[in-house]
């Protein structure tokens, strides 16, 4: 994506131009400019002070309290900021004040305090009409969405759509079939607020569980069909769909692309987007073009590099005159007119071409390398997968999907890549046990430095020692190198600490630490008392295949969530899979954060049905905190837990995933 200048200060990041309008960059650069006139150097603790101005941030929290949060943060309040950097923290420091509020915090999306300004998100129209048309053509046929579709993409007919959640949770699962177990859906045609609360609920968490970052987005703001919020979730979903099958597995042909084994390792680890440009390139050096298109926006502006593309892909319906046309919108034309005659025309306008729409073009070249990708026709066993290899690769897509959630600066695209050089595992310490981090050593990437890696990762293991995780044999060197077992065992237990802190802290009057045993007892004791006979013996009690315990489990919690006529008896693999695909979805449609897939509950994965376990655990104490009056008593979690916690933890409810249980897996 091309730069966005604002009066000499640029925002080059794509995902930070997406995150506000243009009016909100002009207020904000207004507010930041006036900081660097006034003092000529702006540092971090500046900025507590001088945010007092902006809407949310300066409303909801104090002086003392943005500066606490700076503090906790950041190592060093003397750095500069940068205009980049300003906005990052701006974002950071107002999901934090919405956290403190509950959520979303009313006109959260208006940035100045000022009676009479009011701040209009601009949306990208082109961008409107395109996924509008993208859903009537993927979603046209559904049962459920025909009283609402086709969408008229002149108007705003989208945001009035996806009101209801049914649209969204929709178009999650044309993009990752299955995601969402559609029973869990509501659909009927007048929803009460309870009803349309949970699909939203449910498409957020789900979102989430695919890769999209939704930090900065609720149900509420769903609910009033927030323009560019709306349309920044739809984006990403689309993407993912679009890219799903720019990956070894699903399109081995792509090894054409590599000359020797180390590069085939290499492009493995590349996110789909670096692996479109890479095929590309790969058809354009082929069509004689000596450019190399290194974005979707700048790169291809002047047309030259779709003209060659798709003069190799489809040779028959080449316009020779279009490399000879000096206008560029013209240019534009003929290229979509070739493009239109070979099934491709989808995303684009000619001024969409000439403008750079990032968004855009990439979703048009990931169009036309699903429609005619021009690799090879032959079959191509690359990748022969045994059971261990799809465990290791399921726990892999779990660990990544949570650490991105975790809203860290760096979003990882492969863990055993991306982990290497430490920072990402130092960035999700910190998110997990703040100021466990001594960030005066740590080294920040670009690392050019092997030994700088080193470091850093050897800051990862004597973090985790110090929190009692089992790193026997483990060093930082491990981690350097991608050993995978070691690097799965490590981020199972940092998630799993993450899990019991969330608990302990809901349960802040006992200085008590809470064991999976406590977990395992509170599950029992809760099916238990809601005169269910189900019982769970350990997190890999084989009998759990069949998902009949979560469900009583569940309704246990929210007797409401659960539709008992669609659950099976869970005897045929067939049925267990049912289930637990039903599992998953109503657990994300009470308000639970999970990463696990159908698989992980009936092969009873024990580390992921400790985190479902722990996640329905959290979110039924949440709730009762929240519905606790103020000053109320704490019997039924708090008594509970004191004679949980009394009891020795049975070692067979869970193994604390040691380097020896990763091994034996």
């Amino acid at each position: 994506m091309a730069s966005a200048g604002y009066g000499g200060i640029l925002v080059s990041d794509p995902w930070l131009q997406n995150q506000f309008t243009q009016v909100e960059l002009r207020s904000l650069k207004s507010c930041f400019m006036a900081m660097r006139r006034e003092q000529g150097r702006v540092s971090i603790g500046d900025l507590p002070a001088r945010m007092s101005k902006l809407k949310v941030v300066g409303e909801n929290l104090t002086d003392e309290e943005r500066a606490s949060f700076l503090i906790e943060s950041y190592q060093n309040m003397e750095d500069e900021v940068d205009f980049e950097f300003f906005l990052r923290i701006y974002l950071k420091m107002q999901a934090h004040a919405n956290a403190r509020m509950g959520g979303g915090v009313k006109n959260s999306s208006a940035f100045l305090k000022a009676a009479t300004t009011t701040l209009l998100h601009t949306i990208s129209e082109s961008e409107k009409i395109s996924y509008a048309a993208h859903i009537n053509s993927y979603l046209g046929g559904d049962e459920i969405l025909k009283r609402y579709l086709p969408l008229d993409p002149s108007t705003n007919d989208l945001f009035e759509v996806v009101k209801d959640g049914v649209l969204l949770c929709k178009l999650i699962n044309v993009a990752v079939p299955g995601t969402i177990d559609e029973r869990t859906i509501n659909t009927k045609k007048h929803l009460n607020p309870w009803e349309r609360n949970e699909n939203h609920t449910l498409c957020l968490n789900s979102a989430k569980a695919i890769g999209c970052t939704v930090v900065n987005i609720g149900t509420q703001d769903i609910i009033e069909g927030r323009r560019h919020l709306v349309l920044g979730l739809i984006s990403q979903i689309i993407k993912i769909q679009l890219l799903a099958d720019l990956n070894l597995r699903k399109t081995p042909q792509l090894v054409e692309l590599v000359e020797d084994g180390k590069d085939v390792e290499e492009l493995m680890n590349l996110p789909p987007e670096k692996i479109l440009l890479r095929w590309m390139n790969f058809q354009l050096k082929k069509a004689g073009y000596r450019k190399v298109v290194t974005n979707f926006s700048s790169d291809i502006k002047d047309g030259e590099a779709y003209a060659h593309l798709l003069n190799i892909l489809a040779p028959e319906h080449k316009n020779p005159s279009t490399l000879s046309v000096k206008n560029l919108l013209e240019r534009a034309k003929l290229i979509l007119e070739h493009a239109d005659k070979m099934g491709c025309r989808r995303y684009l306008t000619p001024s969409d071409i000439v403008e750079g729409s990032p968004n855009l073009n990439l979703a048009f070249v990931a169009h036309i390398f699903q429609h005619r990708n021009g690799l090879s026709s032959r079959q191509v066993s690359f990748i022969e997968t045994s059971p261990d290899d799809a465990q290791v690769s399921r726990e892999e897509e779990a660990f990544r999907l949570w650490i991105n959630s975790l809203g860290n600066s760096t979003y990882i695209n492969n863990v055993f890549e991306d982990v290497r050089n430490g920072w990402v595992l130092l960035e999700a310490l910190d998110k997990v046990s703040p100021g466990i981090v001594n960030w005066k050593i740590a080294n920040k990437p670009p690392i050019k430095l092997p030994f700088r890696k080193v470091e850093n990762c050897n800051q990862v293991v004597k973090i985790g020692k110090q929190l009692k995780f089992s790193l026997v044999n483990i060093a930082g060197n491990d981690i350097v190198q991608g050993n995978k077992k070691l690097i799965l065992a490590y981020l199972w237990q940092l998630m799993r600490y993450n899990i019991l802190q969330l608990l302990k802290n809901l349960r802040f009057h006992s200085a008590k630490e809470i064991t999976d045993g406590d977990i395992l007892q509170w599950a029992n004791t809760k099916v238990r008392d809601s005169g269910r006979t189900s019982h769970m013996y350990s997190f890999k009690d084989k009998s759990l295949a069949d998902g009949i315990f979560f469900l009583e489990l569940l309704s246990a919690v929210e007797p409401r969530i659960v539709n008992w006529s669609l659950v099976t008896n869970g005897k045929s693999d067939e049925e267990k899979k049912m289930n637990a695909s039903y599992i998953i979805s109503i657990a994300r449609k009470l308000g639970c954060s999970i990463f696990l897939l159908p698989e992980d509950i009936t092969e009873v994965n024990q580390k992921m049905i400790l985190t479902l376990t722990a996640s329905i655990m959290h979110w039924h104490m949440k709730k009762s905190d929240n519905d606790k009056p103020s000053g109320g008593s704490d019997s039924e979690n708090g008594s509970s837990l004191e004679t949980i916690s009394n009891s020795a933890t049975d070692d067979s409810s869970s193994e604390a995933s040691s380097t020896e249980d990763n091994g034996n897996r």
